[in-house]
């Protein structure tokens, strides 16, 4: 279940002025792609432009159709001719009372669409998962907390790669990378960062007790060979023989690659695939996507910007969502209007969504709350 509290906004003109500008520039967009001899680089260009500006059009133009449908409701109303119909003036008065209450989100939702944006939020992510407190358990929830989140790659139209896994003698992972890629991935799964619970009992379980176990995720952007200025000579590459469970070697070539970036120390090992190639790639688009998340860390605090609100930095001591799956349902902490009351299907990567949007908007409601703020303040100085 979804219960979502909306903010009341007022008709000012920066608004209108905001969204007359976006309309005209995707006029002259769509003017410029009906002409002849347009290169394909602008082309291209235009295209992408104009995929980010149609959103705020249409929903400018709700907006305006829910104004216009509210002042002739109101002429209406205000005309008072002893002539009209009952009826007519009563049915009036219920579409009023129906846009009233439409157009305050409407606008809302409009406000929002110009706020800042996180430039990494179209970019994809390399997802880590790894498991924490509760053993087995733990390792077996981690398993399942990737499954999830293939199964929302797959029914999102997003590529799912896996890059390294670490796994248990059982079914479980101690940890796991992924590459997930698409269009606003990274700005789709940074809310997914921090320590999930799980509360169930364990099939080991013989006296039926429930356990409480946890497992980590940590969301970093996708960064291009440009975001990273990532020197050879800082670099060291190893190779070895990979392993598998029990430290059995699966193979017989020095095939695993360990990376270490000396000047940060942080160290990546890749041994998936059979060939050191491929295993020295994946190594090093980890290596970078950690890289340019440390700079990224680094900007937001000299922006002295309160941790709990960076954006794909979520403190992990805090525990942000916990599932419980002998009552069937898994609430989000961060939003405490918000509970999934079909754990199966969240875990099938169904209903992640619901999560999603609502702590998107939760978001925007606070950039809005502090961008509302600081123009407050300007006006006083």
């Amino acid at each position: 279940t979804t219960t979502t509290t909306t903010t009341t906004t007022t008709n000012d003109s920066s608004l209108d002025e905001g969204a007359e500008i976006v309309l005209r520039r995707r006029d002259a967009l769509v003017a410029l792609l009906s002409e002849q001899g347009v290169a394909i680089d602008r082309m291209i260009e235009a295209n992408k432009e104009l995929s980010k500006l149609e959103p705020i059009v249409e929903q400018y133009e709700k907006v305006k159709a829910l104004r216009r449908e509210k002042a002739s409701l109101e002429d209406l109303l205000r005309a008072d001719d002893d002539d009209d119909d009952e009826d007519i003036v009563d049915l009036a008065r219920e579409e009023l009372a129906v846009i009233d209450a439409a157009l305050p989100p409407a606008e809302l939702e409009l406000r929002v669409m110009f706020l800042p944006k996180d430039d990494a939020d179209d970019r994809g992510a390399i997802l880590e998962v790894r498991a924490g407190a509760g053993g087995d358990e733990a390792a077996l929830f981690a398993a399942e907390l990737v499954r999830m989140y293939a199964l929302h790659a797959r029914k999102r139209g997003w590529t799912f790669d896996v890059l390294t896994t670490s796994e248990t003698d059982g079914k479980g992972i101690r940890e796991a990378s992924v590459e997930v890629l698409g269009d606003g991935v990274f700005g789709r799964l940074k809310f997914e960062s921090g320590v999930h619970r799980v509360q169930r009992v364990p099939e080991t379980e013989t006296q039926g007790r429930v356990h409480t176990s946890t497992a980590s995720v940590a969301v970093l952007p996708h960064a291009e060979d440009v975001d990273v200025d990532l020197r050879d000579e800082d670099v060291r590459i190893d190779t070895m023989r990979a392993s598998g469970a029990g430290g059995q070697h699966v193979n017989t070539t020095n095939s695993a690659v360990r990376l270490t970036h000396i000047p940060s120390g942080i160290t990546v090992v890749i041994q998936d695939e059979r060939s050191q190639h491929k295993n020295k790639a994946k190594a090093f688009s980890v290596l970078r996507a950690r890289l340019y998340e440390l700079e990224r860390e680094k900007l937001a605090k000299e922006r002295s910007e309160l941790r709990s609100s960076l954006i794909g930095s979520a403190d992990r001591s805090e525990r942000i969502r916990t599932y419980n799956f002998a009552q069937g349902r898994v609430k989000d902490h961060r939003v405490g209007d918000v509970t999934v009351s079909d754990v199966k299907a969240l875990m099938d990567g169904f209903l992640l969504d619901e999560f999603t949007d609502a702590l998107a908007l939760k978001r925007a409601e606070e950039l809005l709350v502090a961008s509302t703020a600081a123009v407050a303040e300007n006006n006083n100085k």
